[in-house]
């Protein structure tokens, strides 16, 4: 029997910067892709490698980006240009957030990141939405 879990229920979360930092739920989330976690390798292949065999060796570890998808709401305050998602992207603020998981333990990954990206969608024959970029940086805490 599988033990997979329903991904109904991810939060993510955003911190307010403050000492104890609180966190607020982004509202309206519709989908999320979690960081994606990246070991970049430098080739060091030489002419004498073992059997002619490409040799690398580890370098530098990368979470990449966490995109996501919203009912976008512009008068909600995780979301407009006034305190929300825009207002950090316009502001360049870096930010901590939290993307928790709905198991059991409430797994929670943390992370630093500046929202990159903000499209607002508008389409004729369906919802107000908004796909968000959120770059990563520094190392991400997964627990």
């Amino acid at each position: 029997m599988t033990e997979a879990i329903a991904a109904f229920g991810t939060l993510l979360r955003i911190g307010d910067g403050a000492t104890p930092e609180n966190f607020t739920t982004v509202t309206e989330v519709v989908e999320i892709s979690a960081p994606k976690l990246a070991l970049e390798t430098e080739d060091v292949t030489s002419h004498d490698s073992p059997g002619g065999w490409r040799e690398r060796v580890a370098t530098i570890l990368d979470a990449s980006e966490v995109t996501f998808s919203i009912n976008y709401i512009p008068t909600d305050p995780t979301h407009n240009a006034g305190t929300g998602l825009i207002a950090d992207q316009i502001n360049k603020t870096l930010r901590n957030f939290q993307l928790v998981f709905p198991d059991p333990a409430s797994t929670t990954w943390g992370f630093s990141a500046y929202v990159t990206g903000f499209e607002a969608t508008a389409p004729h024959d369906n919802k107000l939405g908004a796909d968000v970029t959120l770059t990563l940086t520094g190392q991400p805490t997964l627990a």
